[in-house]
């Protein structure tokens, strides 16, 4: 479930509230997993449920470990020795308590639950709010077992990684703790949404989509594989991508450099693309120059246009995020 109970389905009239309730009822499974829906993780979570049967919990929190100076930015919560959760406060602008026995860092709500379903039912039906980091998780520390589960000290993914030799041979191996076993990002605001984005680029990726054991799920089109066309190096008219991810339906016939290129995206011959993320349908004309930017869905770039080198051109035509990423906003140019 995603925080579905305060939502509204207007296409059935339907309160997902009433419908969620309905199902846990029904079901009655032991436990409830809760999950947001705008974070980029891959996460274990049979060793988290292990954890919190362990710990006799009836509420566990995935915690991510942050540098103290974030504590007004985010949910943090104050544990003991054991990691049992003695206060939560939603973005505290006075000193926290830091995770024990590391005074530089703080524990910081990922959106992550694990409730024992009799205590969440509860919870719901008594409190006078549905927030949890405001109303619910406040009003369980002192009468239930609520726990932290340190995400990047707990969690493991185990999966294939690809290694390169002194010789230039290149071999898999079994990692038990991938690196990106402790990646976390909240994509909700556009600035981050474009660092996860360039978080796949590059030869070792901080996020790994090719994972064997994990793999990435994700929609498919019927599309034809990825084009790269010309090859005239006299003019530098040559279709090109490097460190980047290209979708199926893509044409490339100009420089692509640590992007991401979204599903029938046509880079026309001599532009260049840099560091961006280009949606589905996107056509950049010749001679554009395109960097740090998100172009949003259905866009024709004219020839010879500008993005991302001049802040305040970008700002007089475009939203621009505080990072400086310009975003194309859907349909901008057709």
């Amino acid at each position: 479930m995603v925080h579905f109970w305060t939502h509204w389905d207007k296409e059935r009239g339907m309160n997902i509230e009433i419908l969620a309730f309905i199902l846990i009822q029904h079901y009655r499974p032991e436990h409830i997993l809760i999950l947001s829906g705008d974070h980029t993780y891959k996460m274990h979570y049979g060793l988290f449920h292990n954890y919190h049967i362990d710990r006799g919990a009836d509420l566990t929190i995935s915690l991510l470990e942050v540098d103290r100076s974030m504590a007004s930015e985010v949910g943090v919560a104050e544990v003991d020795d054991d990691l049992r959760i003695a206060n939560f406060r939603e973005k505290p602008s006075d000193d926290v308590r830091t995770i024990p026995g590391d005074p530089e860092r703080v524990l910081a709500s990922m959106g992550v639950y694990l409730f024992r379903t009799e205590v969440l039912l509860e919870a719901l039906g008594s409190s006078v709010g549905d927030d949890f980091g405001g109303d619910i998780i406040p009003n369980l520390l002192e009468k239930k077992r609520v726990f932290a589960y340190p995400y990047r000290r707990f969690n493991r993914i185990e999966d294939y990684i690809w290694v390169t030799g002194e010789n230039g041979v290149r071999e898999r191996r079994l990692e038990e703790r991938v690196r990106d076993s402790s990646y976390w990002r909240d994509v909700g605001t556009l600035d981050a949404y474009w660092n996860a984005n360039m978080d796949l680029t590059g030869v070792d990726p901080y996020f790994n989509l090719y994972g064997v054991k994990w793999p990435i799920y994700t929609h498919h089109i019927d599309a034809p594989p990825a084009k790269f066309i010309f090859n005239e190096q006299s003019d530098s008219r040559v279709g090109k991508a490097l460190n980047s991810l290209v979708a199926p339906g893509c044409v490339v016939s100009g420089l692509v450099r640590e992007s991401v290129l979204s599903f029938n995206v046509i880079v026309r011959s001599w532009a260049q693309v840099e560091e961006s993320l280009i949606a589905d349908n996107v056509v950049i004309g010749r001679h554009c120059r395109i960097k740090k930017a998100i172009i949003d869905k259905d866009n024709h770039i004219p020839d010879g246009t500008v993005i991302g080198y001049d802040p305040e051109e970008d700002h007089k035509r475009f939203t621009v995020t505080p990072r400086g990423i310009a975003v194309v906003a859907k349909g901008s140019f057709q």
